[in-house]
């Protein structure tokens, strides 16, 4: 079968490798509230820059912890790696797997944003929002390999 716009399985490693020490990164550093102002601090380029001490402009080189990035960019690369590489032995059921979480997994991160849209207001939304970039393909990456592990057990059973 042709898969279009999938990762070799290959991949699937490295996604792991990115994906699961920076979520884990970010759930640390949040639960335990690590400021990381002072890691990894080095110049980059900014394309705005507007914070406290600073003088705000465009296209400017500042000094910035690069902790927060690396985990983001980490997640973000890691996930799209484990979700759109192909498994082993890609045929139509796991298209369709794939398919379904996919949509399953918009409508779950709708739904959440929804609900939070409603409920919390201030400086807190700001977090939801935040956490909604890595939850779509959390929710995805979760649901995909839970149905795709149900998929072989059944059909070990039969």
């Amino acid at each position: 079968m042709k898969t279009h716009f999938l990762f070799p399985n290959q991949f699937k490693k490295l996604g792991w490798l990115l994906f699961v020490p920076s979520i884990l990164g970010i759930l640390i550093i949040t639960v335990f509230n690590i400021s990381t102002d002072d890691y990894l601090n080095v110049t980059v380029f900014s394309i705005y820059q507007e914070s406290i001490g600073e003088i705000t402009g465009f296209f400017k080189f500042i000094k910035n912890s690069i902790v927060d990035e690396t985990f983001t960019v980490g997640t973000i690369v890691g996930g799209i790696l484990v979700g759109f590489s192909k498994l082993k032995e890609e045929d139509e059921m796991i298209s369709k797997i794939r398919y379904e979480s996919l949509v399953w997994a918009t409508y779950l991160n709708y739904g959440i944003i929804l609900f939070f849209t409603l409920f919390i207001f201030g400086l807190p939304y700001l977090n939801v929002l935040f956490y909604n970039m890595f939850t779509l393909l959390l929710f995805f990456i979760v649901r995909f390999h839970y149905m795709i592990y149900k998929s072989n057990t059944s059909n070990h059973d039969e």
